[in-house]
């Protein structure tokens, strides 16, 4: 349900659900799908303005592109929720459209704040020849030829595996995967959403290489992971059917309650290692207590020593399903 517009300072709320895929474990939202639903507000917020983003391809040629996407959240969702995104304009930064999304839920009576994100959109002229009118004017400023903030090349030797070449001597692990059509928009490069996908399956890998894999923990102590901050930043453009080097590291256990990991993903030309994508996740740990309710735990020794690296490493690498 779309709520409209309000006063003059262009800010729009909107009513939205999360999607049943989203619903993993217990009837709880994961962090992907808290995404979806922040990218889900800031396109229907363009469209309360006026500039959807079927027409702004159709018409003018550009591909609405989220290239920055930061979410702390603050109160877990659940499948039958419906919660209220409110979405600002924030000063400009010179890398996109700035946007910040807000989002409420009803709890015992109490509207309580659930989710906070800041996010940059980008609007990527389409170069395929077909004609197109020219953008409206309050919009050329946001307009790019290639998408991303830029990132540090990194030439490979003749050889050299790019997975051994960026997980040596760190704690870390890596993952190269074709980049299939259904992670692509706009005809032929990776979105956001992709980036978020890897992001999940990554860690999933990860944890499962270390010896304490979701399903391991779930089964053996009711333990979950949870999410309470995620980032990913585009810094290129990845295409449909290139190879995406994926690499998480832990950066910081912090006490027995967290851990924050940084990902950084790359395509690999002409013999150099270009970045895509970089980002951070943090995961903390709860504790089952009923079909509805967690609490979060300490980490116990196995859990430090796994993210630590001291036990269950294998060779910090993986492959394409």
């Amino acid at each position: 349900m779309t709520l409209g517009a309000t006063g003059t300072d262009r800010t729009t709320l909107r009513e939205i659900r999360p999607r049943y895929e989203g619903s993993n474990i217990c009837t709880w939202i994961g962090f992907k799908h808290v995404n979806y639903l922040v990218e889900e507000a800031v396109l229907d917020h363009l469209r309360q303005l006026g500039a959807p983003a079927g027409k702004l391809y159709e018409r003018h040629g550009l591909g609405v592109d989220i290239t920055d996407i930061d979410t702390k959240i603050l109160t877990a969702l659940h499948i039958d929720d419906i919660a209220t995104a409110t979405v600002r304009e924030a000063p400009d930064r010179g890398d996109g459209r700035r946007l910040t999304v807000e989002m409420t839920v009803e709890r015992d009576g109490e509207t309580v704040k659930a989710v906070v994100s800041k996010v940059a959109v980008q609007l990527r002229l389409d170069p395929r020849g077909h004609p197109v009118a020219e953008p409206p004017a309050e919009l050329a400023a946001h307009v790019v030829d290639r998408l991303g903030a830029g990132g540090t090349p990194i030439p490979l030797a003749p050889g050299t595996d790019p997975l051994d070449h960026l997980t040596a001597g760190a704690n870390a692990f890596g993952w190269a995967w074709r980049m299939p059509y259904f992670y692509c928009h706009f005809t032929e490069r990776v979105q956001m959403s992709g980036y978020l996908r890897q992001m999940e399956e990554i860690v999933d890998l990860f944890l499962a290489d270390r010896g304490v894999s979701i399903k391991t923990l779930l089964d053996e102590q009711d333990w979950i992971p949870v999410v309470p901050h995620s980032r990913i930043t585009i810094l290129d453009e990845a295409r449909m059917e290139e190879t995406l080097y994926t690499v998480i590291t832990v950066e910081n256990v912090f006490k027995r309650l967290t851990y924050t990991a940084r990902l950084d993903a790359y395509v690999l030309r002409d013999g150099v290692l270009v970045p895509t994508a970089t980002g951070r996740i943090t995961h903390g740990w709860a504790v089952i207590e009923n079909r509805r309710d967690w609490s979060l735990v300490d980490f116990d020794d196995r859990l430090i020593n796994a993210l630590n690296g001291k036990e269950g490493k294998s060779e910090g690498r993986g492959t394409t399903p």
